[in-house]
């Protein structure tokens, strides 16, 4: 599909869905992609990328960062805590805060390095054992002793709803959650569903082989 015809679908979307293109951040899932075919993407003016593992991270963006500062890197896979030294480090945004643990640490760390990220809650929305999120029953607490006890700066919600269902459910479910929650982050929807995800108000979509597979002549 490539870069261009995706940011003509969310503006699409968004048309359908009577809202303002600019509301939606297209995040280019480069997990697993060279530095080379990040780099395309940057020379067409994306900026805002996600990446799942933290050393895969660091190993790709430091020399890309040198030629472009303003590059906002998103973790969007689930973090070790002995990895949260170096996501402090590397990430600009983590999506992934799911356990009291992990908030503790991230809250450690970035008062350490006079980092303060802004973070979202991942919600596991369809209670799937292999995957990270915190259950939405006890999303609340979570929710309360980031802010409070660790305080963080949770700017929102992140789910990933389970491969074999319709995404409508999950997206709504994350979309009701954070109403009630008055949070106004809402990271969700990929290359499958992203224009579901923005019907449901999503204001980040994550994206990667709709970008990146992209068939050469």
């Amino acid at each position: 599909m490539g870069l261009v015809e995706v940011k003509s679908r969310i503006g699409a979307a968004c048309k359908k869905s009577g809202r303002d293109p600019s509301s939606v951040t297209l995040i280019a899932v480069s997990k697993s992609r060279p530095a080379e075919k990040i780099q395309l993407l940057l020379d067409q003016g994306q900026r805002v990328f996600g990446e799942n593992r933290v050393q895969e991270a660091a190993e790709k963006f430091h020399a890309l960062r040198q030629k472009y500062p303003d590059i906002e890197l998103h973790l969007i896979g689930r973090l070790q805590t002995n990895k949260v030294r170096e996501a402090v480090g590397i990430f600009d945004v983590i999506e992934t805060v799911d356990r009291i643990r992990l908030a503790e640490e991230l809250g450690r760390e970035m008062k350490k390095q006079n980092r303060h990220l802004p973070c979202l809650i991942q919600v596991n929305t369809g209670d799937e054992k292999q995957k990270g999120g915190v259950a939405p029953k006890d999303l609340a607490a979570l929710l309360h002793f980031c802010t409070k006890q660790a305080q963080l700066g949770i700017e929102g919600l992140m789910c990933i709803p389970p491969i074999h269902e319709s995404p409508d459910l999950h997206f709504a479910l994350l979309h009701k959650l954070a109403q009630e929650l008055s949070l106004n982050g809402l990271s969700m929807g990929m290359s499958a569903d992203f224009a579901t995800a923005i019907r449901y108000g999503a204001t980040h979509v994550r994206i990667g082989s709709a970008i990146f597979d992209i068939k050469e002549n």
